[in-house]
């Protein structure tokens, strides 16, 4: 085979790698994905108990990033420090490293099974979490399917006359392996591909364990790295949480790279994949059991490496905006940067959603007021936002630019309405509840957090829409107000139920309990409405709800 179609086939294995990863772990986030942060947030007051919730956590969700991103923003939030979200990262790096394990065993002839089961589940059951789980079966699926890929493209490499040589020219260069395999990892983003991409190399004899295995230490050294990366914009202390992590991972594999000569990796296992695989795992448990008692001291340690400045302004930087006045005269760029204004506001406002059930459950007087300050931000770029389109408009538009710019400007005015209502509604249950010291009944519990899970998935499908103006993702959307509202209905019947039986929690807390409902469904209706010009431009959109004289109420378009 011509070397350039070997790189075609390998690049393409490699992507589809790391795409079905990403798949795996997309479906476990909006599937459970409250479940799985009340669980982090539940474990936060001992170092043993976050250990353990972080590897479980990478192993449900196939990354120790996403860990990390999770403890960060729970430590932005409050509700964990940062010496408990360290713990979490070191037990998340030890269930990554199980996740290598359990990907690198010969599963190849489940392929066919798990295609089948994954998309009938996708595509045959309209029940969330049922489909849900068919996206993480096809993901599981994909992965095997591309390490088989990665193993047909490397076939020809065994008997090229150039591998042989940049093979010993490794393994006689442990430091240059090390540093090459950290900045794959962190240029893949994900440390599981890249050790799943060694350990295939290995088991089909291009990559001998001397060569392969400081690169193994590098990788866990490159994953480390894109914590710290993708974590750079949060604010001091929690970014200290991923820096720690990345230190103990640095002097961790420094120190294993030094004593690689004298390890007996061949009692590692009964070849070279395995041996490597093995090798992750037993770095991760030595580093874990080694660092976890240096939670503590590591958490003072960053603090004064990096103390948090006293005013929280100057932690997060000045307000930025993406409005560009000096492209005014250009409508098609002033139009964009108001595209882009909006969506730094649409993050901002999924900022401060996100933790709307956490201060809901703990009346945290110092994050209600956080939230409260970011929706002084929020009403900022509305503002911003209506008077540039303002101004845009008073030059010369074309018909198209004038309703792109119109249709900007509404969507700015709901997200500004999102804030208002988490603001002044959701935040204001909070207080009540705290100031009442209520509690709300376990079902009743479960059933305002899965409404905000639902609307925080929807909430990520509006900016995907707000970014792409993908047709189909438009579409799902606007099919979920629907859904959002039986939900509603449901649990609103369960909740007068529970009235019904006398449960003291509900009768106490229904007041809030309907608040709480009613504010995120309308949230969800003001989300939907990102959809209504894509559909509305592409006519799958009626101008009207009502239906014709005997039209099935399932033919209207929501």
């Amino acid at each position: 085979m011509h070397p350039f179609l070997i790189l075609i086939h390998l690049a393409a294995a490699v992507m589809l790698l790391l795409w079905a990863v990403r798949m795996v772990r997309t479906g476990v986030e909006r599937g459970w994905g409250t479940f799985l942060r009340g669980t982090m947030r539940r474990a936060g007051g001992g170092t043993a108990g976050m250990a353990t919730a972080g590897a479980a956590l990478a192993l449900v969700l196939q990354s120790a990033t996403a860990v990390a991103m999770l403890a960060t923003g729970f430590a932005a939030s409050g509700l964990i420090g940062v010496g408990p979200g360290i713990a979490a990262l070191l037990g998340a790096d030890l269930g990554s490293a199980l996740v290598v394990k359990l990907l690198s065993l010969d599963l190849g002839e489940l392929i066919p099974v798990l295609i089948l089961a994954g998309a009938t589940m996708f595509l045959k059951f309209d029940h969330r979490q049922i489909r849900q789980a068919g996206r993480v079966v096809l993901g599981v699926a994909f992965i095997l399917l591309s390490l088989r890929m990665v193993g047909d493209a490397t076939e020809p490499l065994r008997h090229s006359a150039v591998l042989p040589q940049a093979v010993r020219w490794l393994a006689g260069d442990p430091l240059t392996a090390f540093a090459m395999a950290a900045l794959l990892a962190w240029g893949l983003h994900s440390s599981v591909a890249t050790l799943l991409i060694f350990a295939s190399f290995a088991a089909g004899g291009l990559l001998p364990v001397a060569a392969a295995a400081p690169m193994v230490l590098g990788a866990n050294l490159g994953g480390g790295l894109v914590a710290v990366w993708l974590t750079r914009g949060a604010a001091l202390p929690a970014r200290r949480i991923p820096l720690a992590n990345l230190i103990f991972r640095g002097l961790g594999a420094v120190a294993a790279l030094a004593l690689l000569p004298v390890l007996p990796l061949d009692r590692l296992g009964g070849g070279p994949g395995v041996q490597l695989v093995n090798l992750h795992v037993l770095f991760n448990l030595s580093l874990l059991v080694v660092s976890l008692p240096f939670a503590g001291a590591m958490d003072r340690l960053t603090a004064r490496l990096w103390p948090t400045p006293e005013n929280a302004a100057d932690a997060v930087g000045a307000y930025r905006s993406a409005l560009d006045r000096g492209a005014l005269a250009r409508p098609n760029l002033a139009l964009a940067s108001a595209q882009r204004e909006l969506l730094r506001m649409a993050e901002t406002v999924e900022a401060m959603l996100r933790p709307a059930m956490d201060v809901l459950e703990t009346g945290d007087v110092r994050q209600i007021a956080r939230l409260r300050g970011m929706d002084d931000e929020v009403n900022r770029r509305h503002t911003d936002i209506k008077l540039f389109i303002a101004e845009l408009n008073r030059g010369k538009l074309t018909a198209e630019e004038a309703r792109r710019g119109l249709e900007l400007a509404g969507l700015a005015i709901d997200f500004e309405a999102i804030g208002d209502m988490i603001a002044k509604n959701l935040l204001a249950q909070a207080d009540d509840k705290i100031r009442l010291r209520l509690t709300f009944s376990d079902e009743g519990w479960a059933e305002l957090t899965a409404l905000h899970a639902r609307v925080m998935a929807n909430m990520q499908i509006a900016m995907n829409v707000l970014v792409s103006g993908d047709l189909e993702s438009a579409r799902e959307l606007v099919a979920e107000k629907a859904a959002m509202r039986r939900l509603e209905r449901d649990f609103h019947n369960r909740h007068l139920a529970r009235l019904r039986s006398g449960n003291p929690q509900s009768i106490d807390t229904s007041d809030i309990h309907m608040e709480v409902v009613r504010a995120l469904k309308e949230i969800n209706s003001l989300l939907v409405r990102v959809a209504y010009p894509i559909l509305t431009e592409r006519g799958h959109l009626l101008e009207s709800r009502l239906a014709k004289p005997g039209q099935p109420s399932s033919e209207i378009m929501v």
